[in-house]
Formats: C-alpha cells, structure tokens, sequence
C-alpha cells in the first residue's frame, strides 16, 4: 500500500469507528495463521471497511463486483486493498485463479455468496460459486455475519451513531466424497452455507433461511484452524 493509501485507509478506519458503534468482541475467534475463506453477508457498502479495520492485523482480501472500478475513486481505494473484481453473470477464470492464490499464500479472502447487496439486512438466496472457491482450494471457510449497518443512513441525517454487530461462526471445510458435483450439488452444499450464517443473525435478519429446522449439514465438517489472540 502507498503511503497515501496508508493515510486514506487510517482515514477510513477513524470514520468508521465515528460514525458506528462496532459490537466486535468476537473478532478474537478469527485465525491468524493459514488461508480462510470468510464467508459474510452483504448489507450495503459498510461491511468492507468495518471487517477491513477490525480483522487487522491480518490483511483480508476481498471479491468486488468490476463495475465498482467504473468509479476511479472507488477503484483506486480498491487497488489500495488488494481488492479482486468479479465480473458477475460469467464463469471469470482469472478471478478464480486470483482468488486461489491468495488462499494458498495462506490469506484471508471474503466472499458473499449472496453475491449482491441486500441494503435492508436479511439474507437473499446463496449462490453456489462459493463451493466452486471452497472445493478447489481445500480452505476451510468461516461464517462471519454483520446486522445493525443498514439503519446507517437514518442514523447519519439523525446524528446518531450506528449500532453495528459482528458475529463470528464456526470454521468447517467441504467434503463431496464420491458425490456427483451437480448443479442442484452445488446448490445444496451453498444452502447449507447460508444456514450457518443464519443461525448467526437474529430471527429477522435471516431472510430466505429463517427457518433453522431446515438446516442440514451433510457436506460440511467443522474443526478449527489453529488461532492466536488478537493485540
């Protein structure tokens, strides 16, 4: 990062910490060490800069949709945090492979497997490119979940700070076995994705997973990569 990327970002982080109230007692279950694949939620643009600051000092690295690069200023802070673009609706090779370097460099990539913003914090259908990610990298995912950030705008016009909740799941790998990886396949195992994530939020957050006595988890296998407290 540039050295004016440095003050932009600390810039960021400082702004963030004004305007939101982060509830993120549970950052300190994040792994240090070795790749993860964090699969989160995405409410609106909040989300990136509070995981940015908050997962420090390990660097995550996220998949933003191409178009976000149409804006310079927007590109360039993307640039500045290493940022992947995704073109969406395509099978993008070269995204894919960017995103498994960084797994097997051992960082941290975020992924929302909705794969668009909600804006109003309940969870849409899960996309199944996810499993794709999860399968051929062998990394272990974390379900990490945030609710609160889309009252930011009544909050902000209300001079009010923003209530901003972090939830941090349980780290599991996927197993297929000797399974066909089907289309309908995919889809189950980025079902049974989203449902960990659902158990996270509070019932009305939970959208098209509200109801947990449909969860399964058949292709999933918890066990935790080693951790380290944050300073």
């Amino acid at each position: 990062m540039t050295l004016l990327g440095r003050l932009v970002d600390g810039l960021i982080c400082l702004l963030v910490r004004i305007l939101c109230r982060i509830d993120g007692k549970q950052l300190d279950r994040i792994p240090m060490n070795g790749p993860l694949i964090l699969v989160a939620n995405h409410v609106n643009f909040l989300e990136a800069p509070v995981l940015h600051c908050g997962f420090r000092p390990r660097k995550v690295i996220g998949l933003a949709k191409a178009e976000a690069w149409d804006n310079p200023l927007l590109g360039w802070l993307f640039d500045q945090w290493e940022a992947i673009p995704i073109r969406r609706g395509v099978a993008d090779i070269g995204a894919l492979r960017r995103a498994l370097d960084v797994l097997k460099s051992g960082g941290i990539l975020a992924v929302a497997p909705e794969g668009t913003r909600s804006r109003h914090g309940r969870l849409q259908r899960g996309r199944s490119g996810i499993v794709t990610l999860a399968l051929k990298s062998g990394a272990p995912l974390l379900p990490v979940v945030v609710y609160g950030g889309e009252a930011i705008g009544d909050n902000v016009r209300r001079l009010r700070r923003t209530p901003f909740h972090i939830r941090v799941g349980e780290p599991f790998s996927i197993e297929i076995g000797a399974a066909r990886l089907t289309s309908e396949l995919r889809q189950r195992i980025a079902d049974e994705i989203m449902y960990r994530m659902a158990a996270l939020l509070p019932p009305r957050y939970r959208g098209e997973y509200g109801n947990l006595d449909a969860a399964t988890e058949t292709y999933l296998r918890f066990g935790s990569p080693a951790r380290s407290s944050h300073s």
